[in-house]
């Protein structure tokens, strides 16, 4: 799994925790840890996709425009990092009759496990996510 879809989950639920403030992308950096220009270009996605929707300027920002109770996370998923749980495979010899047929072999149950993950995922909105957050925080 990459990045993007731990960023763009951590974005969307710091978004719906500052509901009806905006919050630039160097506050959400800060909260995630990563450098701003990696959130922006997480931001940009979400942007296009109609996630989130942004305001120029000194007092400007990023706002969620989808309901927290409405964004799962398996969608989130999908647009970030689908696929990502393939490794890529090195170079093994074809003249082994494992290393020949390994990659091809190994595809189906990757993308079972990816398909399986994304129905677990279905199970979780940013609203989930905010309340799971919450509870820690509470002790």
């Amino acid at each position: 799994m990459n990045s993007d879809f731990i960023i763009a989950v951590h974005s969307l639920t710091f978004l719906a925790h500052v509901e009806e403030r905006l919050a630039t992308s160097d506050h959400i950096a800060t909260s995630v840890s990563v450098h701003p220009v990696r959130v922006r270009k997480v931001l940009s996605l979400l942007r296009k996709h109609g996630y989130i929707r942004s305001k120029e300027g000194a007092k400007g920002g990023f706002e969620l425009i989808r309901s927290p109770e409405g964004v799962t996370l398996d969608e989130l998923y999908r647009l970030t990092a689908e696929g990502s749980i393939k490794p890529k495979w090195p170079n093994p010899n074809p003249q082994c009759l494992i290393g020949a047929h390994i990659e091809s072999s190994m595809d189906s149950i990757f993308t079972g496990a990816e398909q399986q993950m994304e129905r677990y995922f279905g199970g979780y909105t940013i609203a989930d996510v905010l309340d799971i957050v919450q509870q820690q925080a509470k002790g």
